[in-house]
């Protein structure tokens, strides 16, 4: 996803900002959706992970444009996690709704770092980008279990389905 040329650093932290603390906020409503601890678990980490990338870019922001005031838009321009979803997504379709909001967090925050003049910014939106990527691989890999294992996320633990356990001779 292409960062809108018109806006201005500044600008871009503050879209960034908004839009971590819509993902922090996604993922704690997702554990609400979901039975199994291992992946209320996960989703708890995806949501302190985020809450800290919004920390990380407020410091930025002090550092780099200290004095002026954070303006952090209550719409970001990048589309929420599950936008277009309709009222009534699945939980499988939420999961593979935030594994293509990582995907562009990932984008983003790359083509930030190019924009960037600052070394030790680049640094920050470079660990950001390698962070998203992590999350990413993490959803994927329950999106897997989701496609194999359909009642995964309703089940309350370990999943004792016949493809997990082989009794007999």
């Amino acid at each position: 996803m292409a960062i809108d040329p018109s806006l201005k650093t500044h600008e871009i932290i503050a879209a960034a900002i908004r839009s971590e603390i819509d993902a922090a906020a996604f993922y704690a409503g997702l554990q609400e959706r979901v039975g199994n601890t291992i992946l209320v678990a996960k989703l708890k980490f995806l949501a302190l992970e985020e809450r800290h990338h919004q920390q990380i870019l407020e410091r930025l922001f002090a550092d780099r444009f200290a004095g002026e005031k954070l303006d952090v838009p209550a719409k970001s321009p990048i589309p929420p996690i599950g936008a277009g979803l309709g009222n009534s997504p699945t939980v499988p379709d939420l999961f593979k709704a935030a594994l293509r909001a990582e995907e562009i967090s990932v984008e983003i925050y790359e083509e930030a770092g190019k924009r960037t003049e600052d070394a030790g910014n680049r640094k920050i939106l470079s660990y950001l980008s390698r962070v998203e990527r992590s999350h990413a691989a993490i959803i994927r890999s329950e999106i897997d279990l989701l496609d194999r294992y359909p009642d995964y996320y309703q089940v309350e633990d370990f999943h004792f389905g016949q493809d997990f356990v082989h009794v007999g001779p």
